[in-house]
């Protein structure tokens, strides 16, 4: 349920746009949604669209049912660094939950899927031919 400090991001997601917060003091990009810089304490902070690319730093396959998602299907559960700094959890989509699949380091872009009457920011690697 978005809260009024998440509600930009979700609203963000909508439009699958991926936004984050960014400090005017010093152009730090920081998640999670706070209402102050974590780098300055400033307060002078904005709401701002990001790239949506990234590279995968971790990942954990979760082999148990989580609804919504099919209880037969094997979820990666993933942290990604943004071009931008900040590191967000999500998950990796559009490849096989596989270790021989899934290599630290590998660029991922964002995708938006839709849960109920939200759309969630979820990653997919970059094709090759992309990169």
């Amino acid at each position: 349920m978005p809260t009024p400090a998440t509600a930009p991001y979700w609203e963000g997601a909508q439009r699958e746009e991926l936004t984050i917060q960014h400090c005017l003091e010093c152009t730090q990009h920081y998640f999670y949604p706070r209402p102050f810089c974590p780098n300055c304490n400033s307060d002078n902070v904005e709401w701002t669209p990001v790239s949506g690319r990234g590279r995968l730093l971790s990942y954990v396959i979760n082999y148990r049912p989580t609804p919504p998602f099919d209880p037969a299907t094997p979820i990666v559960v993933a942290l990604v660094e943004l071009e931008e700094g900040p590191h967000l959890m999500s998950n990796v989509v559009g490849v096989e939950a596989d270790p021989e699949y899934l290599e630290l380091d590998q660029p991922l872009e964002v995708t938006f899927i839709a849960r109920g009457d939200m759309k969630l920011p979820v990653f997919t690697p970059v094709q090759e031919s992309a990169r």
